[in-house]
């Protein structure tokens, strides 16, 4: 019987690994020097943390891999976290509340169920928040970090749309909807299913045509949602509020030069969102996402704290990294060759070269010596050490670890 891995797994290969290194290191070197401090939280969390709150869309609860602490203390039910920003309000609020200001980032593993299992069920995401702040600078920051990463990554063609929970909510909220139905079609429209207000126009059609509006068009410009902002005053005066942040926001990336579209149906899959959503896209991929959930940690039992976050999507991006970003620089691998007498000699040598720096190998008489530059000979007799340069064509003899590493 043929051994196979479960399926929409999925193993990473020696060259996969360098590749979400490579990401994962870029990453956490731009959270560093945005004075972001590093988390991990746990695979398993209780289900409740994801269905008390209305903290995922229906679509969303329905693919997570739940079940039962049989032999746990606890007997509840749990899941294999399909979210990473949830548990990370939840350490927040378990062991940092005392914190006003906290600026955290995090690589981690969620797990989403995929019918078919052709796609990948356990996915990897890098994923920053910004715990405590409410400013319109505080969501511009998170952005351009975003982008920040992705440049030093040196993917192109990223695209940004900008879309806004609270101009949602705000029309919805005007259309008499109860509660649950404002949630029903709030988490239709993230879905994507725009149609599903045709059927709420009969009622109060103003406020259709103007949901209508606001689902259809898109603005590359702050101008766009002033002339929005302008249409929708005449009528709905409360939605003076989140369009006046919608426009703060955007405001502030006109002043940085940066590109994005607005386009209100961009922001998918999370219900809760409050305000500013954003996605980043690469020839029609989405690679990364988040927004501003100021609603999520009172929710959960925490204080009333404003906050946001957004996750890069590293599966994805290791298909789209550059391959000399990745790879190894000529003369760091080093192969060391022993003669049966040298051996004690070969790995003392090794031991030296790694503690300058180099990836030293020791010859197992199977490595490839076509794409290392540097080999070594260790001898028991005068030369000790003889040390090839295969680029260039040259040997050199010399009789201490000293020389060599000069050498190098």
């Amino acid at each position: 019987m043929r051994v196979q891995r479960c399926k929409g797994s999925r193993d990473l290969s020696p060259e996969e690994m360098t590749r979400f290194r490579l990401i994962e290191g870029v990453f956490r070197d731009c959270c560093l020097k945005w004075g972001h401090e590093e988390v991990r939280t746990p695979t398993l969390e209780y289900l409740h943390l994801f269905t008390s709150t209305g903290t995922l869309t229906p679509s969303m609860l329905n693919r997570v891999y739940s079940f039962l602490d049989w032999d746990g203390w606890s007997g509840e039910r749990v899941v294999l976290r399909p979210d990473g920003t949830i548990p990370v309000a939840r350490l927040y609020i378990d062991s940092m509340a005392e914190k006003e200001l906290a600026k955290l980032f995090y690589v981690t593993n969620i797990f989403i169920f995929e019918p078919t299992g052709k796609e990948t069920r356990e996915r990897w995401q890098c994923g920053a928040e910004l715990i405590g702040v409410g400013s319109t600078i505080a969501d511009v920051e998170l952005i351009t970090l975003a982008l920040e990463v992705l440049k030093r990554l040196g993917v192109g063609g990223v695209e940004l749309k900008l879309s806004h929970a609270g101009l949602i909510r705000a029309l919805l909220a005007k259309l008499g909807l109860s509660p649950g139905e404002q949630t029903e079609v709030f988490d239709q429209i993230l879905d994507g299913d725009v149609e599903a207000l045709a059927r709420l126009r009969s009622g109060r059609p103003e406020l259709g045509e103007a949901l209508s509006l606001l689902l259809n068009s898109k603005g590359k410009s702050s101008g766009f949602l002033k002339n929005l902002k302008a249409l929708f005053n005449q009528n709905l005066a409360e939605l003076e509020t989140p369009i006046d942040d919608f426009i703060s926001i955007v405001d502030l990336l006109d002043a940085l030069e940066c590109n994005y579209q607005i386009d209100i149906t961009s922001g998918k899959g999370f219900e809760y969102y409050t305000g500013v959503i954003y996605q980043f896209f690469i020839s029609d991929e989405k690679v990364a996402g988040g927004g501003r959930y100021d609603a999520l940690i009172p929710l959960m039992g925490g204080k009333d704290i404003p906050a946001s976050g957004f996750a890069l999507y590293l599966d994805r991006l290791m298909n789209l990294v550059k391959p000399e970003l990745f790879t190894e620089p000529s003369g760091q691998r080093i192969l060391i060759r022993a003669q049966p007498k040298a051996v004690k000699e070969s790995f003392t040598m090794a031991s030296r070269l790694r503690e300058a720096g180099y990836v030293a190998e020791l010859n197992l008489g199977s490595q490839e010596l076509a794409n290392l530059r540097w080999k070594l000979d260790v001898q028991n007799k005068a030369p000790l050490f003889i040390l090839t340069d295969q680029v260039n064509h040259k040997t050199f003899k010399v009789q201490t670890a000293d020389e060599v590493l000069k050498l190098l």
